[in-house]
């Protein structure tokens, strides 16, 4: 019996920002801010579009406060990329080392600073900077052990 057999490859397309500030500190940052900020906005339009969706209609009203909540979800999640990549370049530089310390120090220092910036109590901003280092740790680690 005669055969045949399909073979394929099957890639993504990417798209590759270039932002250079003229300085590495700067360029992971603001790298960091639009790529997570991205994410934020594709996040608010995904929750937005459901809603619209599951109620049946759509007004000028909606789509205003559609797009409030898009702009400040992408600044907010940029934002915390920012902080986060920002300090923990920061503390590598001091360091001169590169290792899961760092990743808890800056995802502890930026937990205390978006709670902070939040206006939350004392015992919030302690407890999301706990969290915001476990966080980051715990992603260095899997990073570091399962995905190289």
């Amino acid at each position: 019996m005669p055969s045949s057999t399909f073979s394929g490859t099957v890639s993504t397309p990417k798209l590759s920002v270039a932002v250079d500030m003229g300085n590495p500190f700067l360029n992971l940052t603001v790298d960091a801010f639009l790529k997570i900020g991205a994410v934020g906005v594709t996040k608010s339009i995904a929750e937005d579009t459901y809603k619209a969706i599951d109620k049946g209609s759509l007004s000028k009203n909606t789509l205003e406060n559609a797009l409030k909540k898009l702009c400040a979800e992408g600044i907010y999640w940029g934002a915390a990329a920012g902080v986060y990549v920002g300090t923990e370049y920061g503390i590598e530089r001091v360091r001169g080392t590169r290792d899961w310390k760092n990743a808890m120090l800056a995802g502890a220092a930026t937990g205390a600073v978006l709670s902070a910036a939040g206006k939350k109590g004392k015992d919030t901003v302690v407890i999301d900077a706990i969290l915001g280092g476990a966080l980051a740790t715990a992603s260095q680690f899997l990073n570091n052990h399962y995905f190289y």
